[in-house]
């Protein structure tokens, strides 16, 4: 008895064992090696990448949401997506945007005492100036309440408004030059910390940075009813010239209704500090300036550009994996790294799959958004449209704030089409190549990238983060409970010097960078497609008014910055 009661032990042991080991093995992830190699050799020896870029850079330009250029780059992606292979290149609508708007020209020299040219450009979504105009400047302390117009009544007619504060007008440092930041070993183990330190950063306070927003447009009003001619801003240093909504004198200045209603200018800090410098010595300034815009269309729609690469197993081709960038750009330069890096890094994933004839078993779903720098409209669009109704905040203070930046008031009703979405990855900081991704506190996405990973570690890309990336389209998918994955990149000067200034454009694009995300991009896109399952998608509850996850909103986490 003895005997036969040890032998069960040893195959009840032994099936244990047996099962463990089938575990691990059903656990670990096929991987197509041969296909690795063949993604690899396409995308680093006969790349597009740089075509790509050089045709949307310098062919189309700046593509604000709304304007006949953004127009032109969808056109054009359709165009290049479908001669690629992909099918179903179209443009799909997420409705009204508001004002289409072009800046023509903008500059501003000083007349006296001394002369000087200064770098300037219109603020998103200004009118235009009568011609050229020449008048005295007047300094306006950045203003918080109706009660300090008072004591500019009758005083601004004619003149030229350098309008600030102390927060608007940062000192200078004479020894700070634009930083070039690649993620050494202690960043990248920065990367790998989960949870955050609980210290971190408080979140912003969305709805009063939206209601200091609105408080701007009156001052604007108040401005113009005064006989003001234009206002002027500082915006960045050292030949950094900032200019996004964050320089405007309103948010929703795209609006039809709430139109900015005088004319104006961001210039230099530098350029700023030395007219003030004079009002402040008492010494009378004049200044000649020219802001010549158009505006459009006073309805535009918003659209995304859309196109796939069909699936071809029976059981799966249903399902969708998406990949995508932001098409649309800001204007004062011409939208490389913000975000045609992430574009055309995903237009040429998608052509290397198609030369590769990669048969994927799921739908690859490429999708290039508009209206991200506006407020995730593009996206959040598109996730509305097809996955899930997002139930958000509806007070009047609520309205105020852009809808990715509210709270969500319970969790969403899915829709249909939900059951068959896999995951989409996101590429929108800067120029840098792959270093990782972050899981969005995903544990089981996270075991199966880290094999994934694996054989591309050579190229640098072996990083895993818990941590969640919020601030680009990715959110859209998170608020709706599907799976929506940043890539961690190596961030270059990107918040240092191209982020929306005048500097972004093709001369600051890495190509060896961009050759790099592509190949990653691409294995991502396939392994994705070809698995049995679909990545696991954890059950993440919204409760009342709590956030859905650390770091989904803007501000908080990677690529945080006030207000987008």
């Amino acid at each position: 008895m003895a005997h036969l009661r040890n032998a069960l032990i040893l195959a009840l042991l032994f099936a244990e064992s047996f099962s463990a080991r089938a575990q691990a093995k059903q656990s670990a992830e096929i991987l197509d090696l041969q296909m690795y190699s063949r993604i690899r050799a396409e995308g680093f020896q006969h790349s597009h990448v740089m075509e790509y870029a050089a045709a949307l850079l310098d062919g189309i330009g700046p593509r604000l949401t709304g304007s006949p250029s953004m127009t032109s780059a969808s056109q054009w992606a359709v165009k290049h997506l479908t001669a690629m292979g992909c099918r179903n290149a179209h443009l799909e609508s997420w409705g009204e945007f508001g004002l289409g708007w072009t800046q023509l020209s903008a500059s501003l020299s000083i007349v006296s005492p001394g002369s000087g040219t200064f770098l300037a450009q219109a603020t998103p979504w200004s009118p235009p100036t009568n011609g050229e105009v020449i008048a005295d400047l007047i300094a306006v302390r950045g203003m918080q309440s109706e009660d300090e117009f008072t004591p500019w009544k009758g005083k601004l007619k004619g003149k030229v408004i350098l309008y600030g504060h102390a927060a608007m007008s940062p000192e200078v440092d004479p020894d700070d030059v634009p930083r070039m930041e690649h993620a050494d070993a202690a960043k990248l183990a920065n990367y790998g910390r989960y949870p955050l330190d609980e210290s971190a950063e408080t979140p912003l306070d969305y709805h009063k940075v939206f209601a200091g927003f609105a408080f701007q447009e009156k001052v604007a009003k108040f401005f113009a009813a005064e006989g003001a001619v234009a206002v002027i801003v500082p915006g960045g240093s050292g030949g950094v010239l900032h200019d996004d909504s964050n320089a405007s004198l309103g948010w929703f200045v795209f609006k039809p209704e709430r139109r900015q209603s005088i004319p104006q200018e961001v210039i230099e800090t530098e350029a700023w500090d030395r007219l003030k410098r004079l009002l402040d010595q008492k010494v009378a300034a004049k200044v000649k300036l020219r802001i010549e815009t158009r505006f459009d269309d006073e309805h535009a729609q918003g659209f995304n550009t859309v196109a796939e690469i069909q699936g071809t197993d029976p059981n799966l081709k249903d399902e969708v994996v998406m990949v995508g960038g932001h098409l649309d750009s800001w204007f004062a330069g011409t939208g490389a790294t913000d975000n045609g890096a992430g574009v055309v890094v995903a237009m040429e994933a998608m052509r290397i799959l198609n030369k590769l004839d990669a048969k994927p078993r799921r739908t690859i779903r490429i999708a290039l958004w508009s209206g991200e720098e506006q407020g995730l409209f593009g996206s959040f669009g598109y996730v509305t449209s097809h996955y899930a109704t997002l139930h958000f905040a509806e007070t009047p203070e609520d309205k105020e704030v852009p809808l990715p930046l509210r709270d969500v008031l319970r969790k969403p009703t899915m829709k249909p089409e939900a059951e068959k979405f896999d995951a989409y990855y996101n590429l929108d900081n800067g120029t840098g190549k792959i270093l990782g991704i972050y899981t969005q506190g995903n544990l089981g996405a996270a075991e199966i990238f880290s094999q994934w990973m694996k054989p591309l570690a050579d190229l640098g890309a072996a990083t895993v983060s818990n941590q969640t990336s919020g601030s680009s389209d990715q959110v859209a998918f998170g608020r709706a409970g599907l799976l929506g994955f940043s890539f961690i990149q190596d961030e270059r000067d990107y918040m240092s010097r191209t982020h929306h200034t005048n500097l972004d454009t093709y001369e600051h694009l890495s190509e060896p960078d961009l050759k790099q995300a592509a190949v990653v991009e691409a294995i991502f896109l396939y392994n994705t497609a070809m698995r049995d399952g679909m990545l696991p998608r954890p059950d993440l509850p919204l409760n009342g008014h709590d956030r859905p996850l650390e770091g989904l909103y803007p501000g908080e986490g990677p690529k945080a910055q006030s207000p987008k």
